[in-house]
């Protein structure tokens, strides 16, 4: 809890529920959208439009639990410290590293993106070394420390949201023939052609949807900074439904510019729509570079973030105490953190440099995983911490279905399957320490009830 005002408010309370709504727009908005979506709209065509509706429902359901939790008792360690408290110290164990490696697994799917975009100007240069420029200046970035990036994180907000206003105005132009005569693209007019790809393309394309909304954890965090609590579900419904409108409006306009076979993984499924639109040079460099620099800020948000978590980890006795150790006085930086952090990074270059053709779908559907998983914690959870009302109990249900769903889906396309394999080998070594570690605990437990 923050600090009270002599009239018994909280220090910390001082966001207005839009103020929040803002803010989630700013960090969820990030290469999810930008990239990853060209690979939903491959697998499922049109229909990629209700991938991300269900998405925005299912992530709304996320938030609204967490948001209830986080106001009901504001904690830290947030939905860490939940999971202890409805199912023990495993299930906090377990929630905080499958967490980390989802933040791991994110950084290494932005450095891919923004790397892959960069090949927009050098097409010849190797993905893995970008990677490592960028890592490097990730790093850098770390450094420097949270105070003065903290400052940019603003106007790397309205630069990504920019991006994408600059794209439904030109889109609109070129639909309507102000920029371009040629014939555009038409509205599907049957259920085949809404759903190309069938049932199976939808389901497959699922997980990048929701990847799409990754972050909804951070506004369930910031929610016990409201002034009033209870505006919290009011501002993620606010959120979402801009985020939504957002997202509809901009995929609605590129399929619309452009058949959905024509559309290529690794390239922003924003710029290719506009490929054929005369007098628009500038804009695939622009958009490119809004893109690159939204994608860096939301990696270097992400180093900070991987890397408090694990201080909180540490501190709280789930990981070796040298990793909340503060090495040096005058950089209060806990380095041991950091290097464990920087060791991720390095695994996502090596694995940039041996798989460069499929990294970035192999990364992303991985990273995307652990983060519903984490998801399904949030909901299940839920029901033993707060007293659920019938229409709670209803949008759990709904909420565990969709992600159900998303994850399931990996397994139905050959593009997601290494992904899926990939989170497994993680929740098998997160379960392997688990057990291990369950005899420690009981003898903790054992010799503090003595």
């Amino acid at each position: 809890m923050g600090k009270k005002t002599a009239d018994g408010q909280d220090e910390t309370a001082s966001l207005a529920w839009w103020q929040l709504s803002l803010i989630g727009v700013g960090c969820i908005i990030g290469t999810g959208f930008f990239l990853a979506s060209s690979i939903a709209i491959k697998m499922t065509g049109p229909s990629v439009i209700l991938a991300f509706i269900l998405a925005a429902s299912a992530t709304y359901i996320v938030f609204e639990a967490l948001a209830k939790m986080s106001a009901n008792d504001p904690q830290k360690g947030s939905f860490r410290t939940y999971a202890k408290k409805a199912y023990g110290r495993w299930a906090g164990f377990s929630s905080g590293w499958v967490y980390w490696c989802s933040e791991i697994l994110i950084i290494g799917s932005q450095l891919t993106a923004i790397s892959l975009l960069s090949k927009f100007w050098f097409p010849d240069v190797k993905l893995w070394i970008f990677a490592c420029i960028y890592a490097v200046c990730g790093l850098i970035v770390l450094f420097i420390g949270a105070k003065a990036f903290g400052k940019l994180e603003s106007v790397y907000a309205v630069m990504k949201i920019a991006a994408i206003f600059m794209f439904i105005v030109i889109a609109i132009l070129a639909l309507t023939g102000v920029l371009d005569g040629n014939p555009k693209e038409g509205i599907p007019r049957s259920v085949d052609e809404f759903f190309p790809k069938g049932i199976i393309g939808f389901w497959s394309a699922l997980i990048f949807a929701f990847y799409a909304h990754g972050g909804i954890e951070v506004m369930g965090v910031m929610a016990i900074h409201l002034k009033k609590k209870e505006d919290a579900p009011k501002s993620g419904k606010v959120m979402l439904g801009l985020l939504a409108i957002i997202y509809v409006t901009a995929l609605s306009l590129a399929l619309l510019l452009l058949p959905f076979d024509q559309f290529r993984e690794n390239k922003s499924p924003f710029v290719e729509a506009l490929s054929g639109v005369n007098d628009i040079s500038f804009f695939p460099h622009v958009f490119t570079a809004a893109i690159i620099i939204a994608g860096f800020s939301t990696m270097s948000a992400s180093l900070f973030s991987v890397t408090t978590i694990l201080v909180t980890i540490s501190e709280d006795g789930d990981a070796p105490k040298i990793f909340s150790k503060q090495m040096k006085k005058k950089l209060k930086m806990p380095l041991p953190a950091i290097a464990l952090t920087s060791i991720g990074l390095v695994l996502s270059i090596v694995t940039s440099l041996l798989l460069p053709d499929k990294v970035y779908e192999y990364i992303t559907t991985a990273a995307a995983l652990m983060l519903l998983y984490n998801w399904l914690f949030i909901l299940v959870m839920y029901h033993r911490l707060i007293e659920p009302t019938t229409v709670d109990k209803v949008k759990r249900v709904i909420g565990v279905l969709l992600v159900l769903a998303a994850v399931s889906g990996t397994l139905l396309h050959k593009t997601s399957r290494p992904g899926f394999f990939i989170s497994l080998i993680f929740l098998a070594i997160i379960g392997g320490i688990v057990l291990i570690l369950k005899k420690k605990w009981k003898k903790e437990e054992t010799q503090k009830s003595a």
